[in-house]
């Protein structure tokens, strides 16, 4: 991934928090047959120390079977993006020098695979990744596996593999306009306030221009 140094971000702590908020990772693996990336949701293993992930796949997806124990993986969480026109920085209306871009922030998980075909480590990812999405639903009444008859869980349960990543390394890349005046970051993110897109607006409110910290 190409990362100037304005948009590098090198907090473990706020990689993982951007994980935890957006756990759909983009799993990619050199397989037999070249490249392939599988959409699954992670979660990190309190326990390793955030050193690791843990997902599961279907028992019918062949990327189980397919990629050995140690092999590398990338893992691409995506948070929130948004095309940003050259109309929403003041300086444009002045010196017509800006062209449009787009914002984003993204980390790049770098890791070991590890494939658990064990009902234990299954049922135990499969309980935590329960709680931690019901409790985001709002629900007086969350939904827990226990709603469910015994059997039919088991037979859910047989029916995906365990996934493990041990973490080598994360990359982060925050492209919020840092290399822009502020006054154009501000303005830019109040226009993507307007138009509904809190997430990002609220990112870039709360960066840094590199230029300011420069000097």
């Amino acid at each position: 991934m190409y990362l100037p140094n304005h948009f590098e971000e090198t907090r473990d702590e706020e990689l993982l928090r951007t994980i935890t908020a957006y756990p759909l990772g983009a799993l990619v693996v050199n397989g037999p047959h070249g490249l392939d990336a599988n959409h699954v949701p992670f979660l990190i293993d309190e326990a390793s120390g955030g050193r690791k992930l843990l997902a599961h796949v279907a028992r019918a997806n062949p990327l189980w079977k397919e990629v050995k124990d140690g092999d590398n993986a990338l893992i691409i969480f995506r948070a929130d993006d948004a095309y940003i026109s050259p109309n929403w920085y003041l300086s444009k209306h002045e010196f017509h020098r800006q062209v449009p871009t787009w914002n984003y922030r993204v980390v790049h998980v770098h890791g070991q695979l590890y494939i658990r075909d064990n009902e234990r480590f299954v049922r135990g990812v499969v309980a935590r990744l329960t709680r931690a999405h019901e409790s985001r639903t709002g629900s007086p009444t969350p939904w827990k596996m226990t709603d469910s008859s015994p059997e039919y869980i088991d037979q859910m349960l047989s029916n995906i593999v365990g996934i493990e990543v041990e973490i080598t390394r994360m990359i982060g890349k925050w492209k919020l306009s840092q290399n822009k005046e502020e006054r154009d970051r501000i303005n830019a993110a109040d226009e993507l306030r307007k138009r509904g897109e809190q997430g990002i607006s609220t990112a870039m409110l709360n960066t840094v221009n590199s230029k300011s910290s420069a000097v």
